[in-house]
């Protein structure tokens, strides 16, 4: 951070006394800060109460505020993420950050990984069918976000028990693993039967018309027998990375 920065510099060459270094810090940290672009107010502390910075939810914002807020990120050090943006919008927002990542499908802009401080920790992002991947790219992209080492491991569902056995290995070496998958719903409890760790259930709205667009998934992964499965809302494959991201990271700092 820039000002902490400065403060630490005015300490070491004496122009600032120990007393009132402390003062100013104690203020810095005690008082959140925040840049008001007219549109929305960036909150650029989130960081350091919540672990990671605050993401863009693209949707229903202009281009032009999705640019405004990460620009306004980048002059504090912050690697963006945005979701539920259109490929007209990330178009838009390229226009003035060309560097940014896009991937389509996921609908997701973001920041490049190495900008963050190392790794922090593994993750697996497992989807069920290939109709699940929109959700499962965000996921996985929001993982990358995080720092984190990522393997995405697609089309493993229980029609074909078989699949889910042959990437076993990669799944169990995780810290944490988001199961993706619509229909019933059964494939986080599969995977919860074999991993030692959180699993993070998505269901996403791919079914038939008794899939009710993803409560029957929804309500499937809720009542898993799977001691070790967790649950977060229909679609939400970048909740589903973002949590599995702060799980990581915590089991790389024992």
């Amino acid at each position: 951070m820039p000002r902490i920065t400065s403060l630490i510099t005015r300490l070491l060459n004496g122009s600032i006394t120990p007393e009132a270094f402390r003062a100013e810090l104690a203020e810095m940290i005690s008082i959140p800060r925040q840049a008001d672009i007219g549109e929305a107010v960036v909150d650029l502390e989130r960081q350091r109460r919540c672990g990671f910075p605050e993401v863009i939810y693209g949707e229903g914002k202009r281009a032009e505020t999705i640019a405004a807020i990460i620009g306004r990120q980048r002059e504090h050090g912050i690697v963006p993420l945005a979701t539920r943006v259109s490929p007209e919008k990330a178009e838009a927002v390229r226009k003035q950050f060309p560097d940014l990542h896009y991937n389509p499908r996921a609908r997701l802009l973001r920041g490049e990984v190495s900008v963050l401080e190392g790794t922090r920790g593994k993750i697996a992002v497992v989807s069920a069918g290939t109709s699940d991947l929109p959700v499962a790219e965000e996921a996985f992209e929001t993982a990358l976000w995080t720092g984190a080492e990522t393997v995405l491991i697609t089309d493993v569902g229980v029609a074909g028990p078989h699949r889910l056995q042959a990437r076993l290995s990669e799944i169990q070496s995780a810290d944490a693993v988001v199961v993706v998958a619509g229909m019933e719903g059964a494939l986080p409890s599969v995977v919860g039967g074999y991993v030692a760790v959180p699993v993070i259930a998505v269901p996403t709205s791919v079914g038939y018309g008794t899939a009710f667009g993803g409560v029957t998934a929804l309500l499937g992964m809720l009542n898993s027998c799977a001691s070790n499965v967790t649950v977060v809302n229909i679609d939400a494959g970048f909740k589903a990375g973002y949590v599995a991201g702060l799980i990581a990271r915590k089991s790389t700092a024992r």
